[in-house]
């Protein structure tokens, strides 16, 4: 080590602030230039000098140079910038295998789930295809749970409307069940 470098090492270490701006203006650009050329990626390569410098001030007391300045400087932002690729190399690892393990957890449709998605579709467009007071009478009986009584009072028609309407209703779901299964369903009313 050459003794201006041994000179701004002391300096440094004992918490000379102006010794410490002139090395960071001296070195910043070429050493964001040295990371630059190992990262591809000048924002990353100023932020890599930017924590090495705040480091190196944070650690000075306990900095010691065995080589001139020049190369320990060099020297730690290649180093740092090798450190930061291998450590975003294992982050896309890890990526790729959460995504991986992340799409087994996902359960592939069995027949059933695909036939219930169907069947839904055709009670959805039986639904659409009926009249809409009987369409919205066999909802509140059957996904409601209402008893015809009850849907009477609600849309301020008879009992027995609500029964025709009812039976108007499964007729058309016996219709369309029948297109879809090719056979003759029993629906209770």
């Amino acid at each position: 080590m050459n003794l201006p470098d041994f000179y701004i090492q002391k300096k440094i270490q004992g918490g000379d602030i102006r010794e410490f701006e002139r090395l960071f203006v001296k070195y910043y650009e070429t050493l964001c230039q040295h990371a630059n050329k190992i990262l591809r990626d000048m924002d990353t390569a100023e932020d890599i000098v930017q924590e090495f410098f705040y480091n190196f001030w944070k650690n000075r007391e306990t900095f010691s140079l065995k080589l001139s300045l020049n190369a320990y400087l060099y020297q730690s932002i290649r180093n740092n910038s090798l450190h930061y690729l291998e450590h975003l190399a294992v982050r896309e690892t890890y990526a790729e295998h959460v995504s991986h393990d992340f799409q087994e957890m996902i359960p592939v449709e069995n027949q059933e789930d695909i036939e219930m998605k169907d069947l839904n579709r055709v009670i959805d467009a039986t639904l659409k295809q009926m009249p809409e007071r009987c369409s919205k009478v066999f909802r509140m009986n059957r996904f409601e749970g209402k008893k015809y009584r009850e849907i009477a009072e609600i849309l301020s028609i008879s009992v027995k409307t609500v029964e025709s309407d009812m039976g108007k209703a499964l007729q058309f779901f016996r219709k369309s069940l029948r297109e879809y299964t090719g056979e003759e369903l029993k629906i209770s009313s």
